[in-house]
């Protein structure tokens, strides 16, 4: 039986490679079965946290009002999350960071997420891999907090240029990891 997965991505670049490993993951997990919703981040108004604490006291995970009040409803009905992006700057981008720091709010709301799967999809322009240390450390760390079970990750490097990752196994390792589930 399928699973509902989420998928949330964190770039603004629709052609750009994490676009790509994205869409060759989700065509493989919906071949698979799994019902897919995908949120991207950049394309939505998603603020920080204000760690006011009054998570779910509104009847929304956030009580201000912003676009993640859409993206927590499927987080919460979800058996898994998958989080795709780019590295900026050796870290999280800051068009999804706001998604992954509002995750706080299922803690302070009381709202139990553990046992869900994760997996991330994540490329960068540099070669070396410990590049994408600034994204895959705190994801990890995340995923331990919220008792998630992290089932796999694609990290591909050296890709910049829309295309770029079409010289790599990237979108067959994202379509690999659809298997995982």
């Amino acid at each position: 039986m399928g699973k509902k997965i989420v998928v949330i991505t964190g770039s603004p670049r629709k052609n750009g490679n994490s676009f790509a490993m994205t869409d060759a993951f989700i065509q493989a997990a919906q071949a698979n079965g799994h019902e897919i919703t995908r949120f991207d981040a950049a394309m939505k108004n998603v603020g920080g946290c204000h760690a006011c604490e009054t998570c779910f006291k509104t009847g929304k995970a956030c009580s201000f009002d912003d676009d993640f009040n859409t993206i927590a409803p499927a987080i919460l009905e979800a058996d898994a999350v998958v989080f795709t992006m780019p590295v900026y700057w050796y870290s999280i981008p800051a068009q999804i960071k706001g998604v992954i720091d509002k995750l706080f709010s299922f803690v302070v709301g009381g709202k139990d997420i553990s046992g869900k799967e994760c997996a991330m999809i994540v490329c960068c322009e540099e070669d070396d891999l410990s590049v994408m240390d600034g994204v895959r450390i705190p994801l990890e760390r995340s995923a331990a907090l919220l008792k998630w079970k992290i089932v796999g990750e694609v990290l591909i490097p050296g890709v910049l240029n829309e295309g770029d990752v079409n010289k790599t196994d990237g979108c067959g390792q994202a379509a690999a990891l659809a298997g995982k589930f």
